[in-house]
Protein backbone atom coordinates (compact mmCIF):
# COMPACT_ATOMS: atom_id res chain seq x y z
CA UNK A 1 0.00 0.00 0.00
CA UNK A 2 1.05 3.64 -0.68
CA UNK A 3 1.66 6.00 2.08
CA UNK A 4 -0.52 9.07 1.09
CA UNK A 5 1.84 11.37 2.74
CA UNK A 6 5.06 9.83 0.57
CA UNK A 7 3.10 9.84 -2.65
CA UNK A 8 1.91 14.09 -1.61
CA UNK A 9 5.35 14.19 -1.23
CA UNK A 10 6.68 13.07 -3.82
CA UNK A 11 4.27 14.56 -6.36
CA UNK A 12 5.52 18.03 -4.98
CA UNK A 13 8.96 16.87 -5.52
CA UNK A 14 8.20 15.95 -8.74
CA UNK A 15 6.62 19.32 -9.73
CA UNK A 16 9.38 21.17 -8.61
CA UNK A 17 12.06 18.98 -10.80
CA UNK A 18 9.62 19.07 -13.86
CA UNK A 19 7.98 22.33 -13.66
CA UNK A 20 6.39 24.02 -17.03
CA UNK A 21 6.28 27.71 -17.13
CA UNK A 22 2.78 28.56 -18.45
CA UNK A 23 0.89 32.35 -18.51
CA UNK A 24 -2.11 31.04 -16.91
CA UNK A 25 0.17 30.42 -13.74
CA UNK A 26 2.15 33.61 -13.94
CA UNK A 27 -1.34 34.81 -13.63
CA UNK A 28 -4.40 33.01 -12.09
CA UNK A 29 -7.31 35.60 -12.16
CA UNK A 30 -10.11 33.25 -13.32
CA UNK A 31 -10.79 34.60 -16.61
CA UNK A 32 -7.27 33.80 -17.44
CA UNK A 33 -8.14 29.93 -16.19
CA UNK A 34 -11.36 29.49 -18.06
CA UNK A 35 -10.16 30.67 -20.99
CA UNK A 36 -7.40 28.35 -20.62
CA UNK A 37 -9.80 25.48 -19.74
CA UNK A 38 -12.01 25.61 -22.78
CA UNK A 39 -8.75 25.68 -25.22
CA UNK A 40 -7.09 22.90 -23.56
CA UNK A 41 -10.05 20.54 -23.85
CA UNK A 42 -9.29 17.86 -26.81
CA UNK A 43 -5.85 20.57 -27.57
CA UNK A 44 -2.71 19.96 -26.71
CA UNK A 45 -0.41 22.61 -24.47
CA UNK A 46 1.97 23.61 -27.55
CA UNK A 47 -1.31 24.14 -29.72
CA UNK A 48 -2.96 26.80 -27.15
CA UNK A 49 -0.07 28.68 -26.15
CA UNK A 50 0.59 31.04 -29.09
CA UNK A 51 -3.20 30.62 -29.36
CA UNK A 52 -3.81 31.84 -25.66
CA UNK A 53 -1.31 34.37 -25.95
CA UNK A 54 -2.89 35.98 -28.75
CA UNK A 55 -6.75 35.77 -27.51
CA UNK A 56 -5.95 37.66 -24.07
CA UNK A 57 -3.57 40.63 -26.45
CA UNK A 58 -7.18 41.16 -28.04
CA UNK A 59 -9.79 40.20 -25.12
CA UNK A 60 -7.64 41.13 -21.76
CA UNK A 61 -10.74 40.60 -19.25
CA UNK A 62 -14.27 39.24 -19.36
CA UNK A 63 -16.03 42.73 -20.36
CA UNK A 64 -13.89 43.46 -23.27
CA UNK A 65 -15.11 39.61 -24.13
CA UNK A 66 -18.49 40.07 -24.14
CA UNK A 67 -18.96 42.94 -26.26
CA UNK A 68 -16.73 41.72 -28.76
CA UNK A 69 -18.86 40.32 -31.95
CA UNK A 70 -18.96 36.31 -31.81
CA UNK A 71 -17.52 36.19 -34.99
CA UNK A 72 -14.41 38.02 -33.81
CA UNK A 73 -13.78 35.83 -30.93
CA UNK A 74 -14.74 32.85 -33.99
CA UNK A 75 -11.82 34.27 -35.71
CA UNK A 76 -9.25 34.78 -33.01
CA UNK A 77 -9.83 30.84 -32.24
CA UNK A 78 -9.35 29.36 -36.24
CA UNK A 79 -6.82 26.45 -35.39
CA UNK A 80 -7.62 24.96 -32.36
CA UNK A 81 -11.04 23.08 -33.75
CA UNK A 82 -13.90 22.32 -31.92
CA UNK A 83 -15.42 26.03 -32.18
CA UNK A 84 -18.12 25.46 -30.08
CA UNK A 85 -16.03 25.71 -26.93
CA UNK A 86 -15.34 29.88 -28.60
CA UNK A 87 -19.63 30.30 -28.51
CA UNK A 88 -19.73 28.81 -24.80
CA UNK A 89 -16.17 30.88 -23.67
CA UNK A 90 -18.14 34.34 -25.22
CA UNK A 91 -21.31 33.14 -23.43
CA UNK A 92 -20.05 32.83 -20.53
CA UNK A 93 -18.28 36.16 -20.65
CA UNK A 94 -21.69 37.87 -21.10
CA UNK A 95 -23.19 35.92 -17.86
CA UNK A 96 -20.50 36.93 -16.07
CA UNK A 97 -21.30 40.18 -16.91
CA UNK A 98 -24.50 40.31 -16.25
CA UNK A 99 -23.79 39.10 -12.54
CA UNK A 100 -21.44 41.72 -11.95
CA UNK A 101 -18.41 39.52 -10.93
CA UNK A 102 -16.89 36.16 -11.43
CA UNK A 103 -18.25 33.35 -9.75
CA UNK A 104 -16.46 32.37 -7.01
CA UNK A 105 -18.39 29.36 -5.63
CA UNK A 106 -17.99 25.91 -7.65
CA UNK A 107 -22.39 25.83 -7.42
CA UNK A 108 -22.13 29.29 -9.29
CA UNK A 109 -19.08 28.22 -12.06
CA UNK A 110 -21.02 25.49 -12.69
CA UNK A 111 -24.29 27.79 -14.44
CA UNK A 112 -21.49 29.59 -16.69
CA UNK A 113 -22.36 28.03 -20.35
CA UNK A 114 -19.47 25.24 -21.09
CA UNK A 115 -18.50 25.02 -17.55
CA UNK A 116 -18.64 21.56 -16.08
CA UNK A 117 -17.52 19.68 -13.02
CA UNK A 118 -13.58 19.95 -14.30
CA UNK A 119 -13.43 23.40 -15.57
CA UNK A 120 -15.27 24.64 -12.38
CA UNK A 121 -12.89 22.50 -10.18
CA UNK A 122 -10.01 23.63 -12.13
CA UNK A 123 -10.93 27.12 -11.77
CA UNK A 124 -11.73 26.37 -7.84
CA UNK A 125 -8.21 24.97 -7.56
CA UNK A 126 -5.79 27.17 -9.71
CA UNK A 127 -7.82 30.76 -9.37
CA UNK A 128 -9.27 30.46 -5.88
CA UNK A 129 -6.30 27.93 -4.17
CA UNK A 130 -9.07 25.74 -2.59
CA UNK A 131 -8.90 22.28 -3.07
CA UNK A 132 -11.60 20.57 -5.15
CA UNK A 133 -10.56 17.22 -6.08
CA UNK A 134 -11.30 16.98 -10.42
CA UNK A 135 -9.56 15.08 -12.99
CA UNK A 136 -8.16 15.58 -16.45
CA UNK A 137 -6.12 13.37 -18.33
CA UNK A 138 -2.73 14.22 -16.88
CA UNK A 139 -4.53 13.47 -13.10
CA UNK A 140 -5.58 10.50 -14.13
CA UNK A 141 -2.17 9.21 -15.70
CA UNK A 142 -1.11 10.20 -12.65
CA UNK A 143 -3.63 8.30 -10.06
CA UNK A 144 -3.29 4.87 -12.41
CA UNK A 145 0.14 4.75 -12.70
CA UNK A 146 0.59 5.11 -9.29
CA UNK A 147 -1.67 3.86 -7.72
CA UNK A 148 -3.61 1.19 -9.99
CA UNK A 149 -1.03 -0.25 -11.53
CA UNK A 150 -1.87 -3.80 -11.25
CA UNK A 151 -5.35 -2.93 -12.73
CA UNK A 152 -6.64 -3.03 -16.36
CA UNK A 153 -9.72 -0.56 -15.75
CA UNK A 154 -10.53 2.06 -13.25
CA UNK A 155 -13.29 4.37 -12.50
CA UNK A 156 -13.23 7.89 -11.88
CA UNK A 157 -14.72 7.55 -8.54
CA UNK A 158 -11.92 5.53 -7.47
CA UNK A 159 -9.23 7.61 -8.59
CA UNK A 160 -11.41 10.90 -7.00
CA UNK A 161 -11.39 8.91 -3.89
CA UNK A 162 -7.69 8.65 -3.59
CA UNK A 163 -7.21 12.28 -4.73
CA UNK A 164 -9.71 13.35 -1.72
CA UNK A 165 -7.27 11.05 0.35
CA UNK A 166 -3.82 12.57 -0.56
CA UNK A 167 -4.40 16.30 -2.27
CA UNK A 168 -2.42 18.64 -0.69
CA UNK A 169 -4.88 20.58 1.13
CA UNK A 170 -2.67 23.18 2.24
CA UNK A 171 -1.33 24.27 -1.26
CA UNK A 172 -3.73 22.51 -3.65
CA UNK A 173 -2.78 25.18 -6.55
CA UNK A 174 0.73 23.74 -6.67
CA UNK A 175 -0.13 20.55 -5.77
CA UNK A 176 -2.38 20.43 -9.04
CA UNK A 177 0.47 21.95 -10.84
CA UNK A 178 2.94 19.05 -9.90
CA UNK A 179 -0.02 16.72 -10.60
CA UNK A 180 -0.26 18.01 -14.52
CA UNK A 181 3.59 18.57 -15.30
CA UNK A 182 3.90 15.14 -13.68
CA UNK A 183 1.42 13.07 -15.45
CA UNK A 184 2.15 15.02 -18.56
CA UNK A 185 5.84 14.04 -18.35
CA UNK A 186 5.04 10.42 -17.76
CA UNK A 187 3.18 10.38 -21.17
CA UNK A 188 6.72 11.54 -23.20
CA UNK A 189 8.12 8.20 -21.45
CA UNK A 190 5.43 6.79 -23.45
CA UNK A 191 3.05 5.65 -20.21
CA UNK A 192 -0.26 5.69 -20.96
CA UNK A 193 -3.05 4.89 -19.36
CA UNK A 194 -5.94 6.49 -20.14
CA UNK A 195 -7.36 2.51 -22.58
CA UNK A 196 -7.43 1.35 -18.35
CA UNK A 197 -9.78 4.36 -17.12
CA UNK A 198 -13.98 3.38 -17.66
CA UNK A 199 -14.06 6.85 -18.11
CA UNK A 200 -11.95 7.65 -21.51
CA UNK A 201 -13.43 7.98 -24.90
CA UNK A 202 -11.19 8.03 -27.60
CA UNK A 203 -11.68 11.25 -30.19
CA UNK A 204 -12.95 9.68 -33.39
CA UNK A 205 -10.83 10.65 -36.27
CA UNK A 206 -11.14 14.00 -38.11
CA UNK A 207 -10.21 12.95 -41.91
CA UNK A 208 -13.54 12.26 -43.53
CA UNK A 209 -15.84 13.64 -40.94
CA UNK A 210 -18.61 16.19 -40.67
CA UNK A 211 -16.58 17.69 -37.90
CA UNK A 212 -13.88 18.16 -40.63
CA UNK A 213 -16.16 19.65 -42.89
CA UNK A 214 -17.29 22.62 -40.34
CA UNK A 215 -13.73 23.59 -39.97
CA UNK A 216 -13.15 23.96 -43.59
CA UNK A 217 -16.53 26.26 -43.67
CA UNK A 218 -15.56 28.38 -40.89
CA UNK A 219 -12.09 29.27 -42.18
CA UNK A 220 -13.33 30.00 -45.39
CA UNK A 221 -16.21 32.45 -43.48
CA UNK A 222 -13.35 33.90 -41.11
CA UNK A 223 -11.68 35.47 -44.79
CA UNK A 224 -15.63 36.57 -46.10
CA UNK A 225 -19.51 35.41 -46.31
CA UNK A 226 -19.69 32.67 -49.13
CA UNK A 227 -22.55 31.46 -50.79
CA UNK A 228 -23.89 27.83 -50.94
CA UNK A 229 -22.47 27.22 -54.32
CA UNK A 230 -19.08 29.19 -53.08
CA UNK A 231 -18.57 26.52 -50.28
CA UNK A 232 -19.79 23.52 -52.68
CA UNK A 233 -17.06 24.09 -54.21
CA UNK A 234 -14.27 24.08 -51.76
CA UNK A 235 -15.37 21.33 -49.67
CA UNK A 236 -16.34 17.40 -49.09
CA UNK A 237 -20.05 18.16 -50.86
CA UNK A 238 -21.82 15.04 -49.48
CA UNK A 239 -20.63 16.28 -45.68
CA UNK A 240 -21.87 19.86 -46.28
CA UNK A 241 -25.44 19.88 -45.26
CA UNK A 242 -24.74 18.31 -42.26
CA UNK A 243 -21.87 20.36 -41.44
CA UNK A 244 -23.94 23.70 -42.11
CA UNK A 245 -26.87 22.52 -40.55
CA UNK A 246 -25.03 21.60 -37.06
CA UNK A 247 -23.32 25.37 -37.46
CA UNK A 248 -26.26 26.94 -37.65
CA UNK A 249 -27.90 24.92 -34.71
CA UNK A 250 -24.44 25.74 -32.55
CA UNK A 251 -25.13 29.71 -33.41
CA UNK A 252 -21.72 29.58 -35.04
CA UNK A 253 -22.98 30.64 -38.49
CA UNK A 254 -26.31 32.82 -39.66
CA UNK A 255 -27.38 33.98 -43.12
CA UNK A 256 -27.63 37.57 -44.70
CA UNK A 257 -29.49 37.75 -47.89
CA UNK A 258 -28.03 35.22 -50.01
CA UNK A 259 -25.14 34.03 -48.37
CA UNK A 260 -23.53 32.83 -45.01
CA UNK A 261 -21.60 34.62 -42.58
CA UNK A 262 -19.91 34.43 -39.33
CA UNK A 263 -22.86 34.84 -36.39
CA UNK A 264 -21.83 38.54 -35.49
CA UNK A 265 -23.97 38.10 -31.94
Amino acid sequence: MIDKNNFTAQVHERGRELYRDMPWRDDTRPYYVLVRELMLQQTQVVRVLPKFLHFITRFPDVELLATAPLADVLRLWQGLGYNRRAKYLHDAAKHIVQLGEFPDTYEELLDLPGVGPNTAGAIMAYSYNQPVVYIETNIRTVYIHEWFADRDTVSDAEIKDVLARTIDREHPREFYWALMDYGAWLKTRGVRTNARSRHYSKQSPLAGSVREVRGQILRLLADAPHTDSELRASVDVERYEAAVTGLNADGLVERCDDRLQLTQG
